[in-house]
């Protein structure tokens, strides 16, 4: 069974293979109990659809670089998610960002000159395979109502994705993003702890957007993302003083 090509794969795959009726005919999909691999992710990527569920709960910031996409962050330091245990389960009820809830699944190109995507799995998951029990994917050679609805999932996936970008893009073009830092200070003796590496929106340049600008954003409904984004930093300091009370706060900085 050939990989799908990845110069890179995505955050948490660890290999794509691409699902097939013959290679994968009497395979069953079974679930999750538990998600090991998310015990040392401290950011999971987001789509625009998600922002006002997971402003809640995790603050909503952009990666650094010339790319930035938006990342929810469970973990103000790298290797620490403050809403898993360490049995691969979530401390309490939040909002499951859809980029974890179709792993092991995603879209992928088969080739590097092809266009159509096709659905992959992770196959370390360990969540498909020849089992006893389980949900059948194929019967007679035909995908199955489940595996019609993993399709499902990962196109709508990838629609979010794309009107992601189109927000992304529209907030480099509004000149809005600016290098982030967060600076928390639990102790008034000593020194504060200072959070960097990531992008988030200038509320300044906000105030200073033009009429037909400000129009623009509201009416492609990307406004109101801004504002659950600039909402859901106030939950940095939830996020730290969960790893204060988890002893998982090391040095006197760090990088989100």
């Amino acid at each position: 069974m050939a990989s799908a090509p990845q110069n890179v794969l995505p955050l948490l795959y660890k290999d794509l293979i691409p699902l097939s009726s013959l290679d994968h005919a009497d395979w069953k999909a079974r679930p999750m109990d538990t998600a090991p691999w998310l015990i040392g992710q401290h950011a999971i990527p987001l789509t625009v659809e998600e922002f006002a569920p997971a402003q809640r709960f995790f603050p909503i910031i952009f990666s650094a670089g010339d790319n930035p996409v938006p990342l929810a962050l469970m973990g103000l330091n790298e290797g620490v998610n403050v809403f898993m245990g360490e049995d691969g389960k979530f401390t309490e009820t939040v909002y499951v960002p859809a980029y974890i809830r179709r792993y092991p699944f995603m879209l992928a190109k088969l080739s590097e000159e092809g266009e159509e995507l096709s659905v992959c799995f992770d196959p370390s998951a360990e969540a498909i395979g020849a089992f006893e029990e389980g949900t059948p994917l194929f019967e007679n050679g035909e995908p199955t109502d489940a595996t019609k609805d993993i399709l499902g999932f990962c196109e709508q996936f990838e629609q979010a994705a794309q009107r992601t970008q189109a927000f992304m893009a529209d907030l480099a073009e509004s000149g809005l993003l600016m290098d982030g830092e967060v600076s928390i200070q639990p102790d008034p003796e000593q020194p504060p702890f200072i959070y960097r590496g990531f992008q988030m929106v200038n509320e300044e340049k906000l105030r200073e957007l033009r009429g037909d600008q400000l129009r623009k954003m509201n009416q492609s409904g990307f406004l109101p993302l801004v504002y659950a984004h600039l909402f859901s930093l106030a939950q940095m300091r939830e996020v730290f003083g969960r790893q204060l009370v988890q002893g998982k706060v090391e040095g006197d900085a760090a990088s989100a």
